[in-house]
């Protein structure tokens, strides 16, 4: 995995990989771990050479031309390798002073023949005025880069606000000091009233120079993040304890996954502040995006290299490992970027303000064709009307553009972003089948002719409307343990059991059942896959089961000697596992058009508005950490889109989103009512009111398979732990 999406980004990645695994050894590292003073590295100039110091920076400087994007990328990835030297402050000293317009000694920074040191904070520096006569004094906080540092980017006071000087080492008393991250260590420099002179102090403002820093600081802790969940991992699958790898043990698979989903969010939020900043976004929206990176990407980096020590171990404990190397840099840029909370209440202010993440995708100059041709078929339908409108969109491929034609368009992911803009623009919507979703590709993939004329395209016009019958009390996630049996008789087959949260089942017209037709195979093998008729099977009882909301959108449905007819079975015997499974290669591909931030976090801070007297820090605190969850999820959405318009394969965003957005929109609604007050304790409240929002929302964690399976699988099939034993072995 990488920053980058595309191949350029792979090779890129693969390029430093290989370099840093050449130059920067076990030995090297090693050396540098024990060396009383932190020294030069003498393998700077081959990393010059290579053009990664000067990859963001103009040719005329001596750099490669490139943008933030490819220089997050080659930080992840020094970051991930660890690499002895000031890489990560020579390259926010190079951006800060390019963005600035001081182009003095960009050239010395591109060559590495000038090593860049950084300090976010003030400590005790100032920076006084006296007429035309502008002096640095003081002392500053810690500087990172500063024992090896040529060229200072030092934050001082400045009028009550924050300002950054330029300054070079020859000026400043510079005093090395022990540091908690012994491979790049930290100074701090004192100033005796010196003179600066025009430039010196940037005219830049200091929010975006923190831009920039948060940007590179979250790259590197990608970087770091994802070697911590890659060593954990890789010693999961080997480390034997009680007679099993322990990467088999739950508590240990959960931990790895949620090491994974913390990566994903710290990569994704670095990415899209790297592409912010780029000059043709406001600098407000780049801002928010810094801001999310800030407050995600270096604490995510915290949490995981702990839990990479964790899952190590007594060896991960050890000096000798490299883990607690990880955890004291992933604490320092934490701490050297600024306190978590401080950026999570940015997050909070910026939104507040009004400002959002525009998330959209740049289409190739042939949509345009496939847009003008989409806008003249929808024409017609703008002057129709409910069922006549559905049917007309329809028929014409609308209601599901990624199924093949002729029940959808076979459209491909560019072409469905198109279809679905143009339809937005239009006000058109095509009939949502919902569980009707799930049942065409599946009766499209398997289904014979006759059952493809009966339900297709009644189920696209909206005339035939499906539910789902899969779970049983017995089996919800497992559903190989599904018992409801089915028994082969004269014409079709006789099904008895339950099935449990159903919803719709008083309003469908058809269900698909799984069912149990071969006992004496394997559980996975002996299912199969039903059409059942809801209005009219007698022996079928439907009954509302009450949820904790106190409505009844879920069903219980008792099967007492159901007839389905040997035409209502899909496939053939034996087939249900591998047809409730089918997901066609063409895949509905959707990109978000509401807020950044999703309805939940939109929600929130429509209460946050009317809350009296406002929020106070904690609650800003708490505020910035949902929004930053919910742009987070709206990230890894718009990756998983990119991947598919570049026929690239499925990255870990989807399965790491589902994760987050199911926690996420929870934590919205648990929020939302302890904001509201007693006042949310109040008894029948309406159904969109926080409360009944807060309720409802607890089974997103439990439906569609609960997150405890949902972590498995991340565990499994992402971060190759072993399954967990089966039952009685």
């Amino acid at each position: 995995m990488t920053i980058g999406l595309n191949n350029e980004d792979r090779e890129l990645r693969d390029s430093v990989r290989g370099w840093a695994a050449r130059h920067a050894t076990p030995t090297v590292l090693r050396e540098a771990v024990e060396a009383k003073v932190e020294m030069r590295p003498t393998y700077w100039g081959a990393l010059a050479e290579l053009g990664m110091l000067g990859l963001h920076l103009p040719e005329e400087v001596g750099g490669a031309g490139f943008g933030l994007v490819e220089l997050a990328i080659v930080t992840e990835e020094l970051g991930r390798s660890m690499v002895p030297g000031p890489f990560l402050p020579t390259a926010v000293v190079s951006t800060v002073l390019h963005d600035a317009g001081r182009t003095a000694e960009l050239s010395s920074l591109a060559d590495g023949t000038v090593f860049g040191a950084v300090s976010l904070q003030a400590g005790g520096l100032r920076i006084n005025r006296d007429g035309a006569t502008v002096t640095l004094s003081g002392t500053s906080s810690h500087v990172l880069g500063g024992q090896v540092g040529d060229l200072f980017l030092l934050a001082a006071q400045d009028n009550g606000g924050l300002g950054f000087v330029v300054v070079s080492r020859d000026r400043l008393e510079v005093t090395e000091l022990p540091s908690y991250d012994v491979v790049r260590r930290n100074a701090e420099v004192t100033a005796d009233a010196i003179e600066l002179a025009e430039g010196d102090v940037l005219a830049l403002d200091s929010e975006r120079v923190l831009d920039i820093a948060a940007t590179l600081f979250s790259a590197e802790a990608a970087g770091l993040a994802d070697w911590a969940t890659t060593t954990a991992a890789d010693y999961a699958r080997v480390r034997q304890q009680f007679g099993r790898v322990i990467g088999q043990f739950q508590g240990v698979k959960h931990k790895a996954a949620r090491m994974l989903s913390l990566t994903e969010q710290a990569r994704v939020t670095a990415w899209d502040a790297a592409r912010a900043l780029r000059e043709d976004v406001a600098s407000a929206e780049a801002s928010l995006a810094a801001a999310v990176a800030g407050a995600v990407a270096p604490d995510a980096a915290f949490q995981v290299t702990k839990d990479a020590i964790q899952i190590l171990g007594g060896i991960g404990y050890t000096w000798e490992h490299d883990a607690h190397l990880y955890l004291r840099r992933a604490q320092s840029l934490r701490i050297l970027l600024g306190s978590t909370a401080s950026w999570k209440r940015r997050v909070a202010h910026l939104t507040i303000d009004g400002v959002r993440r525009t998330l959209s995708i740049e289409l190739p100059p042939e949509a345009e064709q496939i847009r003008a041709d989409v806008r003249a078929e929808l024409a017609p339908a703008i002057e129709l009307g409910g069922a006549e409108c559905k049917a007309y969109l329809a028929e014409r491929g609308y209601t599901a553009p990624h199924l093949p034609t002729p029940w959808g368009k076979g459209a491909d992911a560019g072409t469905q972003l198109v279809i679905a803009e143009e339809l937005r623009a239009a006000e058109l919507k095509p009939h949502d089948m919902i569980i009707g979703n799930w049942v065409i590709p599946t009766l499209i993939a398997h289904g014979n002719q006759a059952q493809l004329e009966r339900f297709v395209p009644q189920s696209l016009r909206g005339d035939v409307l499906w539910c789902q019958l899969f779970s049983e009390p017995g089996a919800g996630s497992d559903l190989a343990g599904l018992s409801t049996k089915a028994t082969k008789v004269e014409g079709g087959w006789r099904l008895n059991g339950q099935k449990v949260w159903t919803s719709m089942a008083r309003e469908a017209d058809w269900g698909i059942c799984l069912a149990r037709t071969d006992a004496d195979v394997p559980k996975h093998k002996g299912l199969s896959y039903f059409l059942i008729d809801i209005k009219n099977s007698e022996g079928l009882d439907i009954r509302p089961l009450r949820e904790i909301t106190g409505e009844a959108l879920f069903n219980e449905v008792f099967f007492d000697d159901v007839f389905v007819p040997d035409e209502c079975l899909v496939g053939e015997p034996g087939d249900g596992w591998k047809l409730a499974r089918t997901t066609l290669a063409n895949e509905r591909v959707s990109l978000s058009h509401d807020s950044s931030l999703g309805s939940g976090g939109e929600a929130l801070l429509d209460l946050a508005a009317d809350l009296p007297g406002g929020l106070d820090d904690e609650q800003l605190t708490v505020l910035g950490k949902v929004l930053c969850d919910a742009q987070s999820g709206g990230l890894l959405g718009l990756r998983t889109t990119l991947r598919s318009l570049t026929g690239a394969q499925p990255g870990a965003e989807s399965s790491i989103a589902k994760l987050l957005g199911v926690e996420h929109i929870q934590q919205v609604w648990e929020v939302a009512m302890e904001w509201a007050g007693p006042t949310s304790l109040l008894g029948e409240q309406a159904r969109t009111s926080d409360t009944q929002m807060f309720l409802n929302s607890q089974c997103m964690s439990i439906a569609g398979g609960t997150t405890n399976v949902q972590l498995n699988i991340i565990g499994e099939q992402m971060l190759g732990l072993p399954r967990d034993p089966e039952p009685g072995k």
